[in-house]
């Protein structure tokens, strides 16, 4: 069985308050579908940047405009710059997503729990369901989970979400994982006439997509609606609610639990998020207000 406890967030870096950004410099700049830009950052100093696991945050500072919460949609360990996919929402976002290659920006972190895939039994399935922009906390985590169906370890299921066809976040990366045995489904809520995908949101695939329930791992990320349409279309399948984890989204500004500006019943959900257990968890606060 699947253990769910809460990862202790890990030091953000040695030598450094938890509230002071750290200089990091903008190494790559790819611009991904719509409204979302993927940045590539390194530490502008000579220090390392620190370790951190799927699912965590940093909180990235554009200088002189503000600061905000941004999933981390690289792997662990992987060789090269650490990556922030981001949408252009705000005026804070809408900085990050226009810095060019050499701009620097502030990053503190890692913060929150993570999904906690390496201590997933062998022989599970896994099924990652995403809507959106959603798959960016979830992207370095499939990486490895392909990787850990490779080794014979348990089968990967993926259901993506979005608007539109043009609208397919990490297209090349779909594509990748469903040549690497992933079973991948992209559903789309507007279909084009060149569409050949599934049409409709990311719950119509979940009935019939071939897992076991009765060993089943899922991880889900997008809109809390979705999130709680998703977990319960799991649970109707067979799915143990405890084995379902979520990714909570709100309004962090310290990150490390002081302001209380993130509370979510009796969670901060900077520190004890954003990935929780559906079960006994998340779906009594689904039904908590929006702060």
């Amino acid at each position: 069985m699947m253990t769910v406890r809460a990862e202790p967030t890990p030091e953000p870096r040695t030598g450094h308050s938890p509230l002071t950004p750290a200089p990091y410099r903008v190494v790559g700049r790819r611009a991904e579908v719509g409204d979302v830009v993927t940045l590539s950052l390194e530490p502008a100093g000579t220090s390392l940047a620190p370790d951190f696991v799927h699912g965590q945050f940093n909180m990235v500072t554009a200088f002189g405009v503000g600061e905000v919460a941004i999933s981390i949609s690289s792997a662990p360990g992987a060789a090269g710059p650490i990556e922030h996919s981001i949408r252009d929402v705000g005026a804070v976002t809408h900085a990050l997503c226009s810095a060019p290659i050499g701009a620097v920006l502030g990053v503190r972190g890692p913060f929150g729990t993570g999904w906690e895939v390496d201590h997933f039994e062998d022989g599970v399935d896994v099924v990652v369901v995403a809507g959106g922009i959603g798959l960016a906390p979830l992207r370095g985590a499939v990486r490895d989970l392909v990787d850990r169906q490779r080794g014979g370890r348990g089968r990967l299921f993926v259901v993506a979400g979005a608007r539109s066809p043009d609208q397919i976040l990490y297209a090349e990366d779909l594509e990748a994982w469903r040549d690497a045995g992933a079973h991948v489904v992209v559903t789309v809520d507007v279909g084009t006439p060149e569409w050949e995908g599934p049409v409709g949101v990311v719950t119509t695939p979940l009935p019939a997509l071939p897992f076991d329930p009765s060993r089943a791992v899922a991880l889900t990320c997008g809109p809390e609606v979705m999130m709680r349409f998703v977990a319960r279309s799991l649970v109707d399948r067979g799915v143990d609610p405890s084995r379902i984890r979520v990714s909570l989204e709100r309004n962090m500004q310290c990150a490390i639990g002081i302001c209380g500006h993130c509370q979510l019943g009796p969670l901060l959900v900077c520190r004890d998020g954003p990935v929780v257990p559906y079960g006994g968890t998340a779906d009594t606060l689904f039904m908590e207000r929006r702060r």
